[in-house]
């Protein structure tokens, strides 16, 4: 098992290989703004940035945000800008059912009750994960130590 310290102070831990390898940190605790990729109901991909402003407030602050916003099977990758910066980083990627890349900082925010609802086919989903923090419901922490 794998601990990772984020910059929240949180412990990730992380039982499931496929996930160790996905994991990146680029948001480290630091704001920005957030856009998506997504794949429409006609297949085609494209750059959902509509979460910048909306009604005069940040519709996205947190990468969460965005992962829990979409239909099922829509979102595709999540990437971060953060302030004063000119470029974009990825935070989340997946290829079908397998997430390539996912932030310390949204494993760290993800609950059973995400992965469960909208990403129990793909590698997120893990009862030994669940078991190793001590998940015991769906408002348990996927990937940090539950008391």
């Amino acid at each position: 098992m794998k601990k990772t310290a984020t910059p929240q102070n949180h412990l990730v831990e992380i039982v499931t290989p496929e996930i160790q390898q996905a994991r990146v940190d680029n948001i480290q605790g630091r704001k920005g703004l957030y856009r998506a990729i997504i794949k429409t109901k006609g297949g085609l991909t494209i750059v959902d940035d509509l979460g910048f402003v909306r009604f005069n407030k940040i519709q996205w602050a947190t990468s969460l945000d965005l992962f829990t916003n979409f239909k099922k099977g829509a979102l595709q990758t999540i990437e971060f800008k953060p302030e004063g910066s000119d470029y974009w980083f990825k935070v989340f990627a997946r290829t079908g059912n397998k997430i390539t890349t996912i932030d310390s900082d949204m494993l760290a925010a993800l609950k059973v009750g995400h992965i469960n609802q909208d990403w129990s086919k793909s590698n997120l989903y893990s009862q030994a994960q669940y078991k190793a923090v001590n998940a015991t419901n769906w408002d348990s922490y996927a990937f940090v130590k539950n008391k």
